[in-house]
């Protein structure tokens, strides 16, 4: 390995631009490259299905940094730039155009990918997906035109897309396979309450829904035929079933991947100078006592942050406690702050008025708090936060007062 080598991240996301602006800011003055495929520069995805595809938000606000600030970090930022090889042992990485670079530390921030919708027809026309700029490009302008559309799942992509098509006064129907929308994420009690925030705002929500083909006409979609039988007519359709970890660098360098890049506590993975973190990395937590993998967007901004500080042979455990959130039409924002499994806890307390859609919500495995969600409600996830994060017991009972401050709990 050359001894002026750099060091490199691959990925140039929110999660890329974050581990570079670290690494400087902690003093590494060598030479930094950031790789990325996409011709954009660094940019953060949350407003792409909130803020910029409502139109509220302008462009330049997606962008993590200007251009000019790679320049004066001396960070050599290579967009439009694939990276086709890694060879761990050689310390060097081979890039689509054949040329190779040789790297001292490499930071993976691949990111993640959406899963295609495995059915006939979903290679037609007016078929969307959205996970970058260019897509959220495209569902703003179908929204100035569109009357119908169908949505195909119902997670935080499906019904941060739904809110923001109603709002520009399209008519949706949402396709989900299971019987509430984010079941598996927030199980029933809480599901309900997104059903009901969609039901409220027009949206024909059509659950157990379980998707044969997707029918078109002349190349371009016209609906989607369900397993009974039933078609459901939509001038386009848009897709969010989840996304997939972009391994595929990793596992053929032979670095461990399972359900993404497996690294320990200090974002470092089964190769000492090879790190991974955001939606591809599947991290060790010390509070937790397993691996987890995140994808939301703090941990886009922080994990990275704490990869940038172990490359440089800082002593990091990156412990910090989950946290999302969404805002779904004009009347409702949310907060989530903690993690917990499906089928983990025992009971969900809530404080507030639940129907009024203002109150918080507890998981709760005995009398432990796992997990808080807070609708309308703000100024509160750093009490919450140390509710997760201390593990000590809580009364149910005061947990539910909205007159006992969380921080006496």
């Amino acid at each position: 390995m050359d001894a002026t080598a750099a060091h490199v991240i691959v990925g140039a996301g929110l999660a890329g631009a974050q581990a570079a602006g670290t690494l400087r800011e902690e003093g590494y003055r060598g030479p930094l490259v950031l790789i990325g495929e996409e011709s954009e520069l660094p940019y953060e995805r949350p407003p792409l299905s909130k803020g910029y595809l409502l139109g509220k938000d302008p462009r330049e606000a997606v962008y993590v940094h200007p251009e000019e600030w790679y320049h004066e970090q001396r960070i050599d930022l290579r967009l439009r730039t694939a990276v086709t090889g890694l060879d761990p042992a050689a310390h060097r990485l081979t890039l689509a155009d054949g040329r190779e670079l040789d790297y001292a530390k490499l930071l993976l921030t691949t990111g993640a990918s959406p899963r295609r919708l495995p059915v006939p027809g979903a290679e037609l026309a007016g078929v969307h997906y959205l996970r970058r700029l260019a897509e959220s490009d495209q569902l703003r302008a179908l929204f100035r035109t569109a009357k119908q559309i169908a949505v195909i799942g119902a997670g935080w992509i499906g019904l941060e897309v739904t809110a923001a098509a109603r709002a520009a006064g399209v008519e949706v129907t949402l396709l989900e396979a299971l019987e509430l929308p984010l079941l598996r994420v927030l199980g029933r009690e809480v599901a309900e309450v997104f059903a009901d925030l969609h039901r409220d705002h027009g949206v024909d929500l059509r659950f157990r829904a379980q998707v044969a083909e997707l029918v078109g006409h002349d190349g371009a979609v016209t609906g989607v035929r369900l397993a009974d039988g039933t078609v459901v007519p939509a001038e386009a359709v848009v897709i969010g079933i989840g996304i997939a970890p972009n391994t595929a660098l990793a596992q053929a360098a032979g670095l461990t991947v399972s359900d993404g890049v497996a690294t320990d506590q200090s974002l470092r993975t089964s190769d000492p100078d090879v790190f991974a973190a955001g939606d591809v990395a599947n991290a060790y937590h010390p509070l937790f006592g397993r691996r987890v993998r995140l994808e939301h967007w703090a941990n886009a901004v922080h994990q990275p942050r704490a990869a940038a500080r172990a490359m440089l042979g800082q002593e990091i455990a990156f412990d910090r406690i989950p946290y999302f959130y969404t805002d779904q039409y004009e009347d409702f924002g949310m907060e989530y702050t903690g993690y917990v499994e499906p089928d983990a806890y025992d009971r969900v307390v809530f404080r507030g008025d639940v129907a009024g859609r203002e109150f918080i919500a507890f998981w709760l495995a005995g009398d432990r708090v796992l997990a808080g969600m807070n609708v309308n409600v703000w100024d509160v996830t750093d009490p919450i936060r140390e509710l997760v994060r201390s593990a000590r017991p809580v009364d149910q009972q005061a947990l539910a007062d909205p007159d006992v401050p969380l921080n006496e709990l």
